[in-house]
């Protein structure tokens, strides 16, 4: 796994939003609340100055100037830390972007326990929780470099709000460029099986892999699936997973309250009830530490994901 090539989304993020500059987008605009060089939207700055507005650490009032320029024609990208993101602007994002349907995408970074030493202030795993319960807002929490870019480009595309989770940590890029596919509301299955079902997110897509490696070495085949869109719900796939696999796990950077394991049990709970069990952050708060020591910490690696699919199958 040395020579894996990791990238941060929080990078893919910024270099994107270079990109779709560069090709002409004239109406694409950025807004930062004095975090330019953290969530990487700098890069679009230094060479689209005239349309990246600094709006200091007002992140409100950043929202309250992206929904009215998006009236005016504007596609604006906010920007900050998910904790800033989500949970300080959520008021505005509710009533100014939310309610009136306005296309403002909201480009949160540094989400999760993965941020690290900057400790449980800043380390939001409630996020998802936040923007599932906003009528109309679309979700996604890309797994690497590659979906990230792609998610960037397809919530610029589509028209309405759309809530984006890059992280901090460099990720291990598991996608292939040039014949990865992404399209919002649609899952992908990454592995072939039908003795349990792993709904993951975000970097836990990656974590869920490697341990199908381990299960598939037991002789236990389990079936992977990359769930970027936490809302809406591929529920056709969900449900087809279920049928066929019988019993589900969900992983997540997230509490898990109000997350993607929470939108995967409701949906089962009323189509077709499996046994599922969440892994995730279990409702609490994070604390300061290295990146990858947290993930193991919290149980947010594979070696959770093989334990808890021995326990589902009694072997």
């Amino acid at each position: 796994m040395a020579d894996v090539k990791k990238i941060a989304t929080r990078d893919s993020y910024g270099e994107t939003l270079k990109a779709l500059a560069a090709e002409g987008h004239d109406e694409l605009v950025v807004l930062d609340a004095d975090l330019a060089a953290a969530t990487k939207t700098g890069m679009f700055r230094k060479t689209n100055p005239d349309r990246h507005f600094d709006c200091g650490i007002a992140e409100a009032n950043m929202v309250g100037v992206a929904a009215g320029l998006s009236t005016m024609g504007y596609v604006p990208f906010v920007s900050s830390f998910a904790m800033f993101a989500a949970g300080r602007a959520f008021e505005q994002i509710r009533n100014s972007i939310a309610y009136p349907g306005l296309n403002v995408k909201i480009g949160a970074t540094h989400g999760g326990i993965s941020v690290g030493e900057d400790g449980a202030s800043h380390q939001c795993c409630e996020d998802f929780a936040l923007m599932r319960s906003l009528p109309g807002m679309t979700i996604i929490c890309p797994a690497d470099d590659v979906e990230a870019r792609a998610a960037v480009r397809a919530a610029f595309a589509m028209h309405g709000p759309v809530y984006l989770r890059f992280g901090r940590l460099a990720v291990p890029v598991f996608h292939d460029p040039d014949n990865y596919h992404f399209e919002i509301g649609k899952g992908e299955q990454l592995t072939e099986g039908n003795d349990i079902a792993i709904l993951a997110t975000g970097l836990m897509v990656n974590e869920a892999r490697i341990a199908a490696e381990q299960l598939a070495a037991e002789g236990i085949h389990a079936r992977v699936i990359n769930l970027h869109t936490i809302k809406p719900l591929d529920e056709e796939l969900v449900l087809k997973a279920a049928a066929e696999c019988g019993k589900v796990i969900t992983a997540e950077e997230h509490n898990v309250i109000g997350g993607l394991g929470e939108a995967v049990c409701a949906l089962l709970s009323e189509k077709l009830p499996t046994p599922v069990r969440r892994i995730g952050v279990q409702d609490e708060f994070g604390c300061s530490g290295p990146a990858w020591d947290l993930l193991h910490a919290y149980g947010l690696d594979a070696a959770t994901i093989v334990k808890t699919t021995h326990e589902m199958l009694g072997r």
